[in-house]
């Protein structure tokens, strides 16, 4: 798959609101209302990253959750992390309405 250019992650970053790029990849850190709410959506996350067998980095911080995505055989960022950061913004709205 192909690396995105500047200009296609720049344009793809102004779709996706929190996300930044961090080198080679896009990131955002979602915060939750508990750690086990946290570790919650991630298991949930698990199963569509595996069912679209693209798999982000992922760090904890008590109920930060941060997320990274970067197409690691091609060695930075192709539309497949663009689309997993949309997945997990897609994940995290539906998260959130079902817990409020």
């Amino acid at each position: 798959m192909a690396r995105l250019t500047e200009q296609q992650i720049a344009e793809a970053l102004a779709g996706l609101p929190g996300w930044r790029r961090h080198g080679e990849a896009l990131q955002k850190t979602f915060t939750f209302s508990s750690f086990p709410d946290g570790v919650a959506f991630l298991v949930r996350m698990a199963f569509e990253a595996e069912a679209t067998d693209h798999h982000p980095d992922v760090s904890i911080h008590y109920r930060q959750l941060t997320l990274g995505y970067w197409t690691h055989t091609d060695g930075g960022i192709t539309s497949r992390d663009v689309e997993g950061a949309r997945m997990a913004d897609r994940l995290a709205a539906a998260w959130q309405a079902a817990t409020s």
